[in-house]
């Protein structure tokens, strides 16, 4: 038997958080697997159901982040689980958004679902991490953490949600890199950065030449313009003279 631990804050205030979308990974197990009914259980909300031939436990630690080890404590003692059979999902800003990777043991780097599940059973849980990216500030790290996801990451954000309940069978099986393989495989392809414009593209279009002065065919051979009214006068006076 696994228990498989989705982990956020519990209450609709914090249902679009990027911390909650441990909550939401299992949501998506639970209903593409077509698990049996959430029941308030061990400080939180539990759901059974089976993954391949793997009898496995959904489990939402209802204690808030920071007491999410009393939830799972309780849920793996009455089950007799071990640590090594207990997966816990959860938010990873060192990971791009999208990106999934899973590790056994290991620290909690900060992150206060994972430091409290430590506390009651010991390192030796298998985590998958979940990428939500880094604002890029270590100050607004905890806006960003408790922040609503925003409506663009939907484009990644479904994708990976349904591709995690699609491959969670193989977390099931124990084969980690089954289920990274599968989730990968299943992402939309990221667009390709652009690339910084060459030197000789970078040059400013050159500017068009001013025109000639004449664009066209001079006149016609007879058909000159006459000259002024003013010139033509003194022309006739001179030709006159030599008359």
């Amino acid at each position: 038997m696994k228990l498989f631990v989705g982990l956020g804050n519990p209450g609709g205030q914090y249902a679009r958080n990027r911390h909650n979308i441990g909550f939401m990974a299992v949501d998506a197990i639970a209903s593409r697997h077509a698990f049996g009914p959430w029941r308030g259980k061990f400080q939180g909300s539990l759901a059974e159901g089976r993954l391949g031939t793997e009898k496995v436990l959904l489990l939402k630690p209802e204690t808030f982040m920071n007491l999410s080890g009393d939830s799972v404590r309780a849920a793996a003692q009455f089950y007799k689980i071990p640590p090594e059979d207990i997966v816990a999902f959860h938010d990873e800003l060192d990971l791009a958004p999208g990106r999934v990777r899973v590790k056994k043991g290991g620290g909690h780097a900060g992150h206060n679902g994972l430091r409290s599940i430590a506390a009651h059973m010991g390192p030796d849980f298998v985590r998958v991490r979940l990428g939500i990216g880094h604002p890029g500030d270590k100050r607004r790290v905890t806006a960003h953490v408790l922040g609503d996801f925003a409506k663009a990451d939907a484009e990644w954000l479904e994708p990976l949600l349904g591709a995690v309940a699609a491959a969670a069978p193989d977390l099931a099986a124990d084969d980690a890199s089954a289920f990274t393989s599968r989730v990968g495989a299943a992402m939309p392809a990221r667009e390709k950065p652009k690339k910084a414009p060459t030197p000789e593209a970078a040059k400013p279009a050159r500017a068009p030449s001013a025109p000639e002065a004449a664009t066209g065919p001079g006149p016609e051979p007879g058909t000159e313009p006459e000259p002024e009214a003013g010139a033509r006068s003194a022309l006739q006076r001179l030709i006159d003279r030599f008359r």
